[in-house]
């Protein structure tokens, strides 16, 4: 293969972006973990899982600071990098659909993988189906873009917001059944068990309703991702931070009022469409801004994030092969058994353990193992990992 047609050299990333990603493998973990727990988020309104008596601490945290912010923000980081792979490829003289939707097709069998052998919670399948929906819009203008992200984000948003709050007095979730199954097969069946559950559990959680908001949902964050990798603010910091600082504050306003503010009036269930949806971009949009303008001054802090954003792909199935030993029957079996605090903290142990294994993995490839085997398939020829002694 000519050595031009290749991914961007290490020395051409942003590492406020690895930071950034990194920060963002470490909040989905955080929710993610609760769902390792038990079904309760998947089949129950989450009451099972927090109790129904008021909103404790930890769920008042997560729900305001992780809860859809984090996916938001990888999703931002996803569009961004979009972008970055299509100008690469432009600039080299190749023409990056055929190579693109390649590397969407690739990703779509990592998640094909982990959705049905790990975990149903995967996003891998999502962001490759609505990545293939991305590529339709690389080559329009940026006001097309904005007007189909901000036309996607609110009217549907606020078309489910209306329903919620019309069937408000009406609305309850919880399926005893799927929830019992669930204990029974991830928290005492084999392998065969474990399978069917999480099938059953994926095509749940992916039926032709949940697939369209997925879309209304990842797209017009991805198209933020665009927008915003196009204009390189968040490549040259010095030359944009006006712009950035503007973006900063009103992120911060958004954030505020719509993750915070629906708790001043009870946090009501209806609300939770504006709060994930409007308020975790927003927030989204705020850490990556914050990161980026702080990593030159916090190198030691965020620098241990960018060992982990480096290795996005392979840090993520590794936190969920964690839960699936620590939580499953096939491993510790602590489905159910942990309280919030304690399923919590999983992370604050695991996450170090990965910045470790990160920095000394780096510190002899070039990449992540999954990330290699994605890179070399995405371009048709077998890339070199190790570095040079």
């Amino acid at each position: 293969m000519n050595e031009s047609f290749a991914p961007l050299h290490e020395k051409q990333r942003l590492k406020w972006i690895d930071a950034a990603r990194g920060f963002a493998i470490f909040g989905i973990f955080i929710v993610n973990l609760p769902a390792f727990h038990g079904p309760y988020f998947l089949y129950g309104s989450g009451s099972n899982y927090w109790g129904e008596t008021e909103a404790g601490i930890w769920q008042v945290l997560i729900d305001i600071f992780f809860q859809a912010s984090f996916y938001s923000l990888f999703s931002f980081l996803f569009g961004f990098g979009m972008q970055i792979i299509f100008e690469n490829l432009q600039s080299k003289g190749k023409v990056p659909g055929k190579t693109m939707a390649r590397r969407l097709a690739v990703l779509l069998v990592f998640g094909i993988i982990h959705a049905f052998l790990i975990w149903h919670g995967d996003i891998l399948i999502s962001y490759s189906m609505v990545g293939f929906l991305l590529l339709l819009f690389m080559y329009r203008k940026n006001i097309t873009i904005l007007i189909w992200s901000i036309c996607l984000l609110i009217i549907p948003t606020l078309l489910l917001t209306g329903l919620l709050y019309l069937g408000r007095d009406y609305v309850a979730f919880g399926n005893n059944v799927a929830i019992e199954a669930s204990y029974q097969n991830f928290g005492s069946g084999n392998w065969q068990d474990i399978f069917q559950q999480n099938l059953a559990n994926w095509l749940y959680s992916n039926d032709v309703f949940n697939f369209l908001f997925i879309v209304t949902n990842l797209l017009p964050i991805f198209l933020i991702g665009v927008i915003v990798a196009r204009k390189k603010w968040l490549h040259d910091l010095e030359k944009h931070r006006n712009t950035l600082k503007i973006l900063w504050f009103v992120s911060f306003l958004l954030f505020i009022t719509f993750k915070a503010g629906p708790y001043l009036i009870g946090n009501p269930l209806w609300l939770s469409m504006l709060q994930d949806v409007i308020g975790g971009t927003s927030s989204a949009i705020f850490y990556v801004i914050t990161i980026s303008l702080l990593y030159k001054k916090l190198p030691f802090i965020f620098g241990k994030f960018a060992y982990v954003g480096k290795m996005a792909l392979s840090n993520y199935i590794f936190q969920s092969l964690t839960g699936v030993l620590l939580f499953y029957s096939i491993g510790f079996g602590w489905y159910g058994e942990l309280n919030p605090l304690q399923t919590i903290s999983v992370a604050f142990i695991v996450f170090p353990l990965q910045i470790v294994l990160s920095w000394l993995w780096l510190k002899y490839y070039k990449q992540g193992p999954l990330e290699w085997i994605w890179r070399s398939l995405t371009y048709g020829n077998r890339l070199a990992i190790k570095r040079k002694a």
